[in-house]
């Protein structure tokens, strides 16, 4: 599929999503964001991409924010829909997604740009990244899962106070926070996430994406996590995952996963 803002590619397992507005520091806009819902998508329906690694293009911004030139002469009924339509599209359809995705944050990360990447299963960083929710500081709120997503990440305490001084921290910050698993050069960003790629994937792809639906569980209002974890624990037993991983535990060989 051919792309206007965005650069997708498969090798050896991993799909490579690369959000490609230098000109915008990446920033989205709605035809981008509907781009990397079709490339998600896409990645998460073939059967030969076991991780989804998501970077923006350069080396000065992973997504500097949303464009607001889009949307400034929006009234109440417009933001909302623009807030809700984004989130289905994008920001709650990656976090729901059964193929796990990897954010490298290769620099600028604010306001729908930290929204995606927290979107994201996990996080690594350059070191040169910078994170935020600017968005107070144009009058508006961070309306693509920053409030809900960044307590949960950093906690509430911490939080709010990013949120309320629209401030920015950098990468190490961001990793003592525990908004960022892991920081490294510029050059080093995609060669560390491309080795937990491949860690990942020495393991079975079915019961990784019943994992990630079982650890949602708990952020969900109304699920009980525990009895997802349960449900899901019990499915594993019926997949061919299963059967070839216990059965190479017991014959002490190395497991290959059907991914069934």
């Amino acid at each position: 599929m051919a792309y206007e803002n965005i650069l997708s590619a498969s090798q050896n397992g991993i799909t490579t999503i690369t959000v490609n507005r230098p000109s915008k520091l990446n920033a989205l806009n709605k035809a981008t964001i509907k781009e990397l819902h079709d490339a998600f998508e896409t990645a998460n329906d073939d059967n030969s991409t076991k991780v989804i690694i998501i970077t923006g293009s350069g080396e000065k911004a992973f997504v500097a924010g949303a464009d607001i030139s889009e949307f400034a002469n929006f009234n109440v009924d417009n933001g909302g829909k623009l807030a809700a339509k984004g989130q289905e599209l994008l920001f709650d359809f990656v976090e729901n997604l059964s193929t796990p995705v990897i954010a490298a944050v290769n620099g600028f990360a604010l306001g729908g740009g930290l929204e995606l990447a927290m979107a994201a299963h996990f996080r690594v960083a350059s070191d040169n990244a910078k994170m935020g929710l600017p968005e107070v500081s144009l009058g508006v709120i961070p309306g693509y899962g920053g409030t809900q997503r960044l307590p949960q990440l950093v906690g509430k305490g911490r939080a709010m106070e990013l949120i309320m001084t629209a401030g920015m921290i950098d990468a190490n910050t961001a990793k003592d926070y525990g908004l960022v698993n892991h920081v490294v050069s510029q050059e080093e960003l995609i060669p560390l996430a491309e080795k937990i790629a491949s860690k990942i994937m020495r393991n079975s792809s079915v019961a990784i994406s019943k994992a990630i639906k079982a650890v949602n569980a708990n952020y969900k209002d109304g699920v009980n996590g525990f009895e997802t974890e349960i449900e899901e624990f019990g499915n594993c037993f019926g997949t061919e995952d299963f059967k070839e991983g216990t059965t190479a535990f017991l014959e002490k060989r190395k497991a290959e996963f059907p991914g069934k």
